[in-house]
């Protein structure tokens, strides 16, 4: 049985889990579905729309499934849905999707920390760690495992790359490939992310081999689909670099930001 305050709201029409506790003045509206396990401290709105898993936690101010800050969105029914084992520190804001891709997705075992904002159509992966205030505009794409750290801002339509470490108050309007540490104004590569790579257990012939392909995709005196092919050529078996030549053929794409340098 679920501990729910008197203090709360939670509309008839709500679907709530076994063993959920429901703090006082939050807010459940209708259309919500939340699993097993899950704790909502005080002060927290989930609105219609939000689809939860189990094992999260949601702290003090959170927002979940407001409508769009999107000019274009007219009311149409989207959906936020977060999965399970997530850390959804105080006054975060999630907001549900648009007619563009009908959902905005967090997966499992993330932390996203005050004050973070993923915008409509967002897509999350799994363990990431997204920091204070950092601010995920609509359509971005964060891949598994990216630590993104303070006052970041991402521009609409980016792609984070998986095991990046993106540095407190960068801001981006291109995307940043995988396994790099990217800092500075305006933003670059500033190498692999080394530190998270070995706390990943990543290999340290692994790490070697994604550098020998990151020296490759950087080299300025080849045209870039000239340097993907050597890639592929170079490691045909390596499924990390498979990962940097697709990411990269799709940022270079007619529809792409194009990654960062």
């Amino acid at each position: 049985m679920s501990s729910i305050s008197p203090l709360a709201f939670v509309s008839p029409e709500a679907i709530i889990g076994e063993n959920c506790e429901i703090g006082p003045f939050c807010y459940i509206d209708k259309n919500v579905v939340i699993g097993n396990n899950n704790v909502l401290m005080n002060s927290v709105t989930v609105l219609s729309g939000a689809h939860i898993g189990s094992g999260n936690t949601f702290f003090p101010g959170a927002v979940i499934s407001a409508i769009p800050q999107d000019l274009k969105f007219k009311g149409e029914e989207t959906t936020v849905e977060i999965g399970d084992n997530n850390k959804i520190r105080e006054n975060v804001t999630i907001n549900r999707g648009t007619a563009a891709k009908q959902k905005t997705v967090v997966g499992n075992n993330n932390l996203l920390m005050e004050g973070v904002h993923v915008a409509h159509d967002a897509i999350v992966g799994n363990n990431c760690i997204i920091g204070n205030t950092t601010k995920v505009a609509g359509e971005v794409i964060i891949d598994d495992c990216a630590i993104i750290s303070a006052c970041v801002l991402i521009h609409q339509f980016c792609h984070v790359g998986g095991y990046v470490m993106v540095g407190g108050g960068t801001r981006t309007s291109q995307d940043i490939p995988p396994f790099v540490t990217a800092a500075r104004e305006p933003v670059a590569m500033c190498g692999l992310n080394l530190v998270g790579l070995r706390r990943r257990g990543f290999t340290s012939e692994q790490i070697s081999t994604i550098q020998e392909i990151y020296h490759i995709v950087y080299n300025k005196s080849l045209i870039m689909s000239e340097r993907l092919k050597l890639v592929e050529t170079s490691f045909p078996n390596d499924p990390n670099a498979k990962y940097i030549v697709e990411f990269i053929q799709s940022s270079i794409s007619p529809k792409g930001r194009g990654i960062i340098y």
